[in-house]
């Protein structure tokens, strides 16, 4: 496997573009999002577990449902949530308005906005710029970059990779993009990503490899505790490679599997990294665990704690957080058994063993704790399961970012 460049655009016959349409007024940045295969593509997603869905979710959800997408339209600055039915109407015609664009069904097409919640869609503005949206697609890296800035809000970095593989003798390509950095929180998806692939690939079965790659990827990042409204992941195959069709537990399987994982922990790590405020991306991993699910649960309870999360802003080695969050998480061990180490690029250090203190420099533990990448490192001693969890410091400046949102 390698990497390559031009995101969604990489894989063969997808096209993609993005234009500024005005939704939301006191923004100059491009809104309004399209990506499209000249062929009928096999599809598959997932969705937010909030009980307060966005009308895109809705439409989305019954458009993918046969397995089959051609297009994703989306759009940043306002997420049409929690506006009732006239949301749903926005969400409905947002569809048709890319599918009458395009010379396709609506029901071939999926829908997605973010942005704030509670205020009513201008589906007028899109309306009118549709005919500019269509004209901006692009088979290449400046489509895909026009649409990623479309679909970002409090976003500060591009969250963007393409990889190719091979299958069966044939090059295959996957290329995603993917906006998320607050409202962030393990329940799937907690952002929106798009992913494409050149992959000849069997519903059923591209449903299954994103499944398992979500679970290791997307559902182990946290940034705030919440989970959107509007979060989607949405992959789309159209078979361009000439690869045979990848079936189930065959040999392509996995590496197509494998290659998608790490496209989504790729895309989790840069979302974590970007968490609003942010200064640290976090990871914490836990081994030696009864099972990977347990593992899971604890390294989840970890990076989700507010306490743990603000020492690693301070750079406090205050490794009793750690337990403290391991403890409430439901999940069993034994903390006479546990030991904790501090990892980052300026060394490692061990803080607590068999759940106690051990001797420690202070001072090499605030060097540690000050890099840029910092991991918690917790081993339980109580089987061969492991996982990491990935997420971000606590700062001062996601307060004031969420604290004017709306402005």
């Amino acid at each position: 496997m390698k990497e390559i460049s031009g995101g969604v655009c990489a894989p063969k016959g997808f096209m993609a573009g993005g234009i500024r349409c005005g939704i939301k007024a006191s923004s100059q940045k491009k809104d309004l999002a399209l990506i499209y295969s000249e062929k009928s593509c096999n599809a598959a997603a997932m969705f937010t577990t909030n009980k307060v869905k966005a009308g895109c979710i809705q439409v989305s959800q019954k458009n993918v449902k046969d397995g089959k997408l051609r297009a994703i339209i989306a759009n940043s600055g306002n997420a049409n949530a929690c506006t009732g039915q006239a949301g749903l109407d926005a969400a409905l015609r947002m569809a048709q308005l890319s599918a009458d664009a395009l010379g396709i069904s609506a029901e071939d097409t999926a829908v997605a906005s973010t942005g704030v919640i509670g205020v009513p869609l201008p589906i007028d503005v899109i309306e009118k710029n549709i005919g500019a949206l269509k004209a901006s697609l692009r088979g290449d890296e400046t489509g895909h970059s026009d649409a990623l800035e479309a679909i970002m809000t409090t976003d500060t970095r591009k969250k963007e990779i393409a990889v190719e593989i091979e299958i069966d003798g044939k090059s295959v390509r996957i290329g995603a993009m993917a906006k998320g950095s607050g409202m962030i929180h393990p329940n799937m998806a907690t952002m929106l990503a798009f992913i494409t692939t050149d992959a000849a690939i069997a519903p059923s079965s591209l449903d299954s490899c994103l499944r398992q790659s979500v679970k290791r990827s997307f559902n182990r990042l946290t940034v705030d505790g919440d989970t959107s409204t509007n979060d989607m992941i949405v992959i789309m195959a159209n078979g361009e490679a000439g690869n045979q069709s990848i079936t189930t537990n065959s040999e392509s399987f996995q590496i197509f599997r494998s290659a998608l994982e790490f496209v989504c922990v790729r895309l989790t790590r840069m979302m974590a990294r970007d968490g609003e405020g942010a200064t640290k991306l976090v990871t914490v991993t836990v081994n030696g665990a009864q099972s990977e699910d347990t593992a899971e649960s604890l390294a989840k309870s970890v990076a989700s704690s507010s306490l743990v999360k603000a020492a690693c802003f301070g750079a406090d080695a205050n490794w009793g957080r750690v337990l403290c969050a391991m403890g409430y998480a439901g999940a069993e061990f034994d903390p006479e058994k546990t030991a904790v180490v501090f990892k980052s690029r300026a060394g490692e250090i061990e803080v607590c063993k068999d759940g106690q203190t051990v001797q420690f420099s202070e001072e090499k533990a605030k060097l540690i704790l000050s890099e840029e990448e910092i991991e918690i490192c917790i081993n339980i001693r109580d089987g061969e399961g492991f996982a990491s969890v990935w997420g971000c410091d606590l700062t001062y400046d996601y307060v004031k970012i969420n604290g004017d949102y709306r402005s």
